[in-house]
């Protein structure tokens, strides 16, 4: 008994002591504090961060992000690759704080509250997290935020598994906070996580950029920003206006009016003096360039991304907008800069202009490019293929392509900057003189004496019509002024000198309907510049010898090289392929006096299937015999990628896989089921248009009823001929077409059969293509239209959108 007394005792002594211990307010005296817009402790012997809350129900914007990521274009997870940016407060419920994100997708802007809380109660919230309150000192709680910040909030489980790369799971005793990049400032913290995935890989895209595909770090980041403050002057939208939609449903609004309210997305800028003509900015817009990019792309980058500063002068501001270098000491994920980041990946891929914008209004925050480093390298390579003996003489003798490539990176640093700006891409301006940074430039060669030309590829500057978006987003206008009126006489302005906006969907090979918006492309008639691309590509070819790689260079090399030459015409046979059954049409408001839409004149529609099918001739597909003799099987070392020719014939050369791949990309865009419903409504509509039984005809006679002489002539064309016969089955056994675009393929068929039989027995090729149309007859719903080799990459050219 004596024993347990004392017992007791000790332990009621040392009760307070261990209490005290365990005290969040006594421990976080040996924890490392962070003061910032959220003040947070970080103990090390833990691993933790403790976040101090100190105003409830509070609004503030989340965004996380990868601060490093896998390098794989295919996967998509790049370094500085921002996530969605949410809306959340803290809120208290019970011994735990909770995260929530309101739905702002729904509102009622009014001033009865019950009316807000109607709408509010209507529509489901998310609860982004729970935590437990460590404790609370006054009004302020602390709490755990470690969990949430190891959590995989980037998704990078997810898109492993969407991408067929395997199932991973965060190693939590491989992963660690980094303090290194976790930081505080008054009106934003940033934190970032070290996580390791472990997991089965089960794909060849996460064994090619990790030393260990079984386990995969990467890290993630955590940035928690104080929302702007009230004072944005919110823009309205216009279908014609260039710039990126933000919209949301106002449930307070009249029943007469719209329930979705549609605005710009869009800096902050005001003048100084609005009532000048010319002013400064109250602050400017300044973007930053990674410190990490090196010379001469950095110049180039700083260059190209400076144009902007003329449309916002053309407004009347002065140096509003800026772009500087990076400071050594800042981070590219802190949102206080606007950055342009220089992006490392294993393969060739699209560059990204993205944004961290407040979902209440519109208002961008943080503008944020990502450019990939190996685009530069693509540009190089097109250059090189059409440079005349560049390496005949010295294997130094690059500037003029390396010239042509930075002239590229200049316009893709203005281009991506656009579209952090707030602006969608522009695919007609191509067909108006090159009037924006915002389309797809392709390198706009022109032969001189029977010599290409590099100079003037690439334009320089802003264009026209990107100083209209500068000035419909950005203009601020003097007091009195109908803002409404100002910004509609812009536009009406921009279209009476001719200028044209098309965006993305209606721009696209597969399924774009608009005649003079392409990607890639150059010249006011696209079937014109496809005649003059393949004069200049016949050019090209003739002059091409082992000179256009240098000296101890293997062959396979030179063969590689030889890639974007021979598939120069592709982007300009999308472009001109799309003016068959081809639209005219702009984004018009009813108050516009202009037609809606038009089918495009049958003379212009004849002469693009015309310039078309001269890329389905064995004349234009066939390699010339000559180059053919430098296409050795590869040595060991120098092992085919995605970006090289493929073929049938094993380790050597298939010149008629190569023409097989490129015969298939024009029939795969000339006979697209979309475009064949198309021009079926033509003709209904207007029966003297043209129409689809018209176009196979056409297709029919240049392609099948052409025969060639020459031994390898005719035997491109026979391949050729094979992929149209494939493709007229896929258009009869298509089930998502106009029934008379099934009949009127079945017809053609049908009268290539009449024609084999005719043939005889004495023909082999008439006799297999004749079986291949008996089997098809036999059993259509078996049938397979068959691969061809792949086409090698090449979009994105030097180079989803939303983005470039």
């Amino acid at each position: 008994m004596r024993l347990f007394f004392k017992s007791l005792c000790l332990f009621l002594f040392c009760l307070p002591t261990l209490n005290a211990q365990e005290s969040f307010s006594e421990k976080s005296k040996d924890y490392k504090a962070y003061e910032g817009y959220f003040d947070f402790y970080y103990d090390a012997s833990t691993d933790k961060v403790f976040l101090k809350v100190d105003a409830l129900e509070t609004e503030f914007l989340y965004v996380y992000s990868l601060s490093s990521g896998m390098g794989s274009n295919d996967i998509g997870l790049d370094r500085g690759q921002l996530g969605n940016e949410q809306v959340v407060y803290f809120k208290k419920a019970g011994n735990k704080l909770l995260l929530v994100q309101p739905n702002l997708e729904y509102r009622a802007l009014t001033e009865n509250p019950l009316e807000k809380k109607a709408v509010e109660q209507a529509f489901a919230k998310s609860v982004i997290y729970g935590f437990p309150i460590v404790e609370t000192i006054g009004t302020s709680h602390i709490i755990d935020l470690s969990g949430f910040l190891m959590q995989d909030a980037h998704g990078v489980s997810a898109r492993l598994k969407s991408a067929g790369e395997g199932s991973y799971t965060v190693d939590a005793s491989r992963s660690a906070l980094n303090m290194e990049r976790t930081k505080g400032f008054p009106e934003n913290v940033e934190f970032d996580a070290l996580l390791t995935f472990k997991g089965e890989p089960k794909g060849r895209l996460v064994r090619s950029v990790t030393p260990n595909p079984n386990l995969i770090t990467v890290n993630q980041h955590h940035s928690f920003i104080k929302l702007p403050d009230a004072g944005f002057e919110m823009r309205e939208f216009h279908p014609g206006c260039g710039s990126y939609p933000f919209a949301y449903y106002d449930y307070a609004t009249p029943v007469e009016s719209s329930l979705e309210k549609r605005f710009i997305t869009r800096h902050r800028l005001e003048k100084k003096n609005p009532e000048a003509a010319t002013s400064e900015a109250v602050e400017p817009i300044v973007y930053y360039l990674d410190n990490g990019t090196p010379e001469p792309v950095r110049s180039a980058l700083l260059e190209g991304g400076r144009w902007w500063n003329q449309a916002f002068e053309a407004i009347g501001y002065t140096n509003a907008f800026q772009l500087k270098m990076l400071p050594d000491d800042a981070d590219p994920l802190d949102v206080r800069y606007n950055v342009i980041q220089w992006v490392h990946r294993s393969t060739r891929g699209w560059s990204y202009g993205s944004s961290i914008t407040d979902p209440r209004t519109g208002e961008i925050i943080k503008g944020h490019v990502s450019l990939g480093s190996l685009r530069i390298r693509q540009d190089f390579m097109i250059a090189q293929a059409l440079a005349d003996k560049p390496f005949e003489t010295s294997d130094t003798n690059h500037q003029k392509m390396l010239d042509l490539a930075l002239a590229r990176i200049r316009q893709l640093s203005a281009h991506e900057i656009g579209h952090t700006l707030g602006f969608a891409h522009n695919f007609a301006a191509s067909s108006t003189d090159k009037t924006s940074v915002m389309d797809y430039p392709h390198p706009d060669f022109k032969l001189i004496g029977g010599k290409i030309d590099f100079s003037g590829a690439y334009e320089t500057g802003m264009g026209d019509w990107d100083k209209v978006t500068v000035a419909y987003s950005y203009s601020d206008f003097p007091t009195g002024t109908d803002s409404h009126k100002a910004l509609w006489d812009i536009l009406d302005t921009a279209r009476e000198a001719g200028l044209i906006y098309i965006s993305d969907r209606d721009a696209r090979a597969q399924g774009g309907a608009h005649a003079k918006a392409h990607l890639w492309d150059n010249g006011k008639s696209a079937s014109d510049e496809l005649d003059r691309v393949l004069e200049l590509r016949e050019t090209a070819m003739d002059q091409f010898s082992p000179a256009n790689i240098r000296s101890e260079e293997p062959y396979a090399v030179l063969e590689d090289v030889f890639v974007p030459l021979y598939f120069l015409h592709r982007y300009q046979t999308e472009a001109a392929v799309k003016m068959v059954g081809g639209m005219d049409y702009s984004y018009a408001t009813r108050d516009e006096s202009t037609t809606p839409w038009s089918f495009l004149p049958r003379k212009e529609q004849e002469q693009a299937l015309n310039s078309v099918l001269e890329t389905l001739d064995a004349e234009q597909l066939a390699i010339p015999r000559n180059i053919l003799e430098w296409f050795p099987p590869r040595p060991v070392g120098y092992s085919q990628t995605r970006e090289s020719f493929r073929g049938r014939s094993g380790l050597s050369f298939d010149p008629l896989g190569a023409a097989e791949t490129a015969a298939d990309m024009t029939l795969g865009l000339l006979l697209h089921p979309e475009r064949a419903s198309r021009l079926v409504n033509q003709k209904g509509l207007e029966p003297g248009q043209l129409g689809l039984e018209e176009v196979l005809n056409t297709l029919v006679s240049k392609t099948l009823e052409n025969p060639k002489k020459d031994a390898y002539l005719s035997g491109v064309q026979e391949v050729v001929n094979f992929r149209v016969l494939k493709h007229l089955m896929v258009l009869a056994t298509h089930a998502e077409v106009h029934p008379q675009v099934n009949a009127a393929a079945l017809q053609a068929i049908n009268t290539q059969k009449r024609s084999l039989l005719k043939a005889g027995d004495g023909d082999a090729l008439a006799r297999e293509m004749l079986r291949r149309i008996e089997a098809f007859e036999k059993y259509p719903e078996k049938f397979q239209p068959g691969d061809v080799p792949k086409i090698p990459d090449g979009s994105p050219i030097g180079m989803a959108c939303s983005q470039e």
